[in-house]
């Protein structure tokens, strides 16, 4: 079915709304105890602050004491490591609703750098005070095991992506992955804003920038998507979901 046809820029509006509490990735940790209890409570009682970063300012990095999750409200954000000899590998793109820091649970340093790609809200959840609620409720832990869970699943998808698939197949599957996270936050799956460089999707998904330039222009001229600079419109996700091998109804 192809997409309802609006103007782009009107789409940027709608990703600059902050995520709803019920669709955040800290709301999943007050489920167990029941929802009014949870917002009266358990969010007071770990959600120390609410910030707002710039584009490009810097959230945390690597060896830094870990003292807070961070939870997405608006805007996005990236994550990367430097490797010894100077060179930079985005590991994962983060939008309104999830949860940045997670990976230092286990060392109690970050063992990345996050920076702002666009102006957006946290809420900074402390790390003392989330531990205290967890070994108070057990059943808080199981939310935690499932998120985190589904962080490593992203990250499966992406070793394959990286592995096993081509390059239109990989920005495919890359602008799938974006829709489908958009889509379950009660945003536009269909239309949204890019808030990553050409650069960066190239980083990310090992192909070179003028790869990723190549095959956008390429499903653009195929009537697949729709770009004007950053924001993009996916005119055909049934024959993006076939350039990806993978089930559009999934």
């Amino acid at each position: 079915m192809e997409a309802r046809r609006i103007p782009l820029r009107a789409t940027q509006l709608q990703i600059c709304e902050p995520v709803a509490c019920k669709q955040c990735g800290v709301y999943q940790l007050c489920m167990p105890l029941g929802l009014e209890r949870a917002d009266m409570t358990l969010l007071d009682r770990i959600v120390k602050r609410k910030e707002v970063y710039k584009r490009g300012q810097l959230l945390f990095r690597p060896r830094e004491r870990f003292s807070y999750i961070y939870a997405i409200r608006s805007g996005s954000a990236k994550t990367s490591i430097t490797t010894d000899d100077g060179r930079v590998q985005i590991t994962g793109f983060h939008v309104a609703g999830e949860l940045l820091g997670l990976s230092a649970l286990a060392s109690r340093f970050y063992t990345s750098e996050a920076r702002a790609l666009e102006t957006m809200s946290v809420c900074k959840v402390d790390i003392a005070c989330l531990d205290e609620v967890l070994r108070d409720v057990p059943a808080i832990q199981y939310q935690m095991m499932k998120i985190m869970s589904e962080q490593i699943r992203r990250d499966e998808e992406l070793m394959l992506l990286l592995g096993k698939c081509s390059a239109e197949e990989r920005i495919a599957e890359f602008l799938i992955s974006l829709s489908r996270r958009f889509a379950s936050r009660n945003y536009s799956g269909s239309q949204f804003r890019l808030s990553m460089s050409r650069l960066d999707i190239g980083n990310y998904l090992g192909l070179a920038e003028e790869t990723v330039c190549r095959i956008f222009s390429r499903f653009q001229e195929g009537g697949l998507i729709t770009t004007e600079r950053r924001n993009i419109r996916l005119n055909d996700l049934k024959q993006l979901s076939a350039v990806a091998h993978i089930d559009a109804a999934a």
